[in-house]
Parts: structure tokens; C-alpha cells; sequence
């Protein structure tokens, strides 16, 4: 299973220099997890830079995959996550989701990078 962050599918839609990387998870959508924060994270960057269809269409695409909702389990565990390591809300939302159906988080945020069940690819300055 696996997850793309958000800087992960923002880099893909933008296709950036590290979309390629990205492109691989994204397109096998039978083991594609999408934390709902994902959504809201992308929809809000690409409603920001583009427009609403955009955004529209970036989360339509997002949706492709299996959207896992912030549950109350998901919220506790995810607290935990944040407190132990001292990361944000969106971070520990992703990583929780990854430990509890045994993904690998895609990324580029360098966040992440020290976590065992991480692929992280250095942001390219395009």
C-alpha cells in the first residue's frame, strides 16, 4: 500500500521535477491510500494558485484511490504520533494512516525523512 503526501501530488499536477517519482504510486490506484487531510491540503494549494476547477479536478483524481476519513481512532492515535514525534497535525494524520494499513508515505517534504516506512526524494528547485 501507499501513500503520496500532499507535496507529493502537488509536485505530480504542477509536474515538477520530482513528478516522475510520484507518478509510479499514483498510478496504481488498487494500493493507493489518500488521507482525507491530503485532500484538503492539495485542494487548498491548487484553489490558491489555479482556480476552483482545478482544485476540483485534482481532488476528483485524489479520490481515485481509497479515501481513509479522520476517524476518532485515527484522531487519538494521530495525537500520540504528533506528541511523541513533535510533528504537525497533517504530518502525524499521515503518518498514523500509513502504520495502520502498512504503507510506505511518498514524499518530498523533508518532515518525513527519518521515518522508516518513508520514500523520500529531495524538492528539486525547478
Amino acid at each position: 500500500m501507499n501513500i503520496v503526501d500532499s507535496s507529493g501530488w502537488l509536485e505530480f499536477f504542477a509536474e515538477g521535477p520530482n513528478a516522475d517519482e510520484f507518478s509510479k504510486p499514483l498510478s496504481d490506484t488498487e494500493k493507493l491510500i489518500v488521507p482525507s487531510i491530503s485532500i484538503f491540503e492539495v485542494f487548498k494549494v491548487v484553489l490558491r494558485e489555479r482556480d476552483e476547477d482545478a482544485a476540483l479536478m485534482a481532488a476528483s483524481l485524489m479520490g481515485q484511490g481509497k479515501v481513509i476519513d479522520l476517524s476518532f481512532e485515527l484522531s487519538i492515535q494521530a495525537a500520540k504520533t504528533s506528541y511523541d514525534f513533535k510533528i504537525s497535525m497533517a504530518d502525524s494524520i499521515i503518518l498514523t494512516t500509513a502504520t495502520l494499513y502498512e504503507a510506505t508515505v511518498w514524499t518530498q517534504d523533508a518532515d518525513f525523512k527519518n521515518f522508516n516506512n518513508v520514500k523520500y526524494f529531495q524538492k528539486i528547485k525547478s
